[in-house]
């Protein structure tokens, strides 16, 4: 293939269905922005798995590159920070929803989207953080933020076997906390228990709408799920707790009241890695490189696969077939 032609996945609508195809583009493709990219690696998100299958409104714009988040090298800018040859990260700005994303082997974006990518770091490794371990870290910065500590008591995680719960674990457990998992699958038990989980919490009153208040349980949460599960875990937080919210993998709904809040003093704080100032993405990206050791990471990257095993792996991830996180390798054959 020529270096001025490539290939990406590009999304299209017809008949008011999503359709998925890998597709040879030419720079004159791409957006009109200040800098052009050779990406190395993206991921598979669960938004992104909504996107490629059509099965959530995540698209914005058509035709449409999915693909959250990405790391390459860049090849031309505008921009002086960022000269020829630089590596950079990309996560967010609804990249892969309103603009085009990461699964394509050049992308043209706006550079005040990217970070340059974290010393000590490959771009491999970037993606195998990506947007979930970013915003995994995320929430455990709004916990400490709020002055939880490993001696507060137990956290839990829900979604612990996804991508963004299976690096809260770890990172988690690296930071000295107690760290009880819902997994909604016993056969995930093992592998989340590799990452350092030491209690579940599974069971079938997590599909049932809770009492206003329940037996108090837990000193701080990190939820990924939403829904009636998160109105449980406000339910069961003890006086004081603090929930770090960032996901609605079991719908968008919250059916809860007011008395978590006003009767045991119950923090939530909603965690989004989309808009953040860069600022606090630099620190993010830093805090990772410190708290997640490698050797778990590679254990928590469940599979590698190319642009044209995506769709396939897109429906796996939302049959809840998948723990861990998926790379998508761009320039894979």
């Amino acid at each position: 293939m020529s270096q001025n032609r490539f290939q990406a996945l590009v999304l299209r609508e017809e008949d008011k269905k999503t359709n998925a195809s890998i597709e040879e583009l030419t720079m004159d493709a791409l957006p009109a922005e200040d800098t052009l990219v050779k990406v190395d690696y993206s991921t598979l998100n669960y938004k992104d798995a909504l996107a490629v299958t059509g099965k959530g409104k995540i698209v914005r714009t058509w035709p449409m590159v999915p693909g959250i988040d990405f790391s390459g090298t860049v090849v031309e800018s505008s921009n002086p920070k960022y000269q020829p040859g630089t590596q950079v990260v990309l996560t967010g700005w609804s990249v892969g929803e309103k603009y085009w994303g990461g699964y394509s082997q050049y992308q043209r974006v706006n550079s005040d989207w990217l970070v340059p990518l974290p010393e000590g770091l490959s771009t491999r490794e970037a993606m195998m953080i990506g947007t979930a371990g970013f915003t995994a870290m995320l929430c455990v910065n709004a916990l400490e933020n709020a002055n939880i500590t490993p001696q507060s008591g137990p956290v839990l995680v829900t979604g612990a076997a996804g991508g963004v719960g299976s690096v809260a674990v770890a990172i988690l457990k690296k930071r000295g906390y107690s760290v009880t998992a819902l997994t909604g699958d016993i056969e995930k038990h093992a592998y989340v228990s590799q990452l350092g989980a030491t209690a579940f919490a599974d069971g079938p009153q997590w599909q049932e709408v809770p009492r206003a208040l329940e037996g108090q349980r837990w000193a701080a949460a990190i939820d990924t799920v939403g829904s009636k599960v998160l109105a449980r875990v406000l339910a069961e937080m003890d006086y004081g707790g603090v929930v770090a919210a960032c996901g609605l993998a079991g719908g968008a709904d919250l059916t809860t009241s007011v008395m978590p809040f006003i009767l045991r003093s119950v923090k939530l704080i909603g965690v989004d890695s989309v808009m953040l100032p860069t600022k606090d993405r630099l620190h993010a990206w830093q805090r990772i490189v410190h708290d997640l050791p490698m050797e778990v990471l590679r254990g928590i990257t469940a599979a590698t696969v190319s642009l044209n095993d995506v769709k396939n792996a897109a429906e796996d991830m939302l049959g809840g077939k998948l723990k861990g996180r998926v790379l998508v390798d761009v320039n894979a054959a």
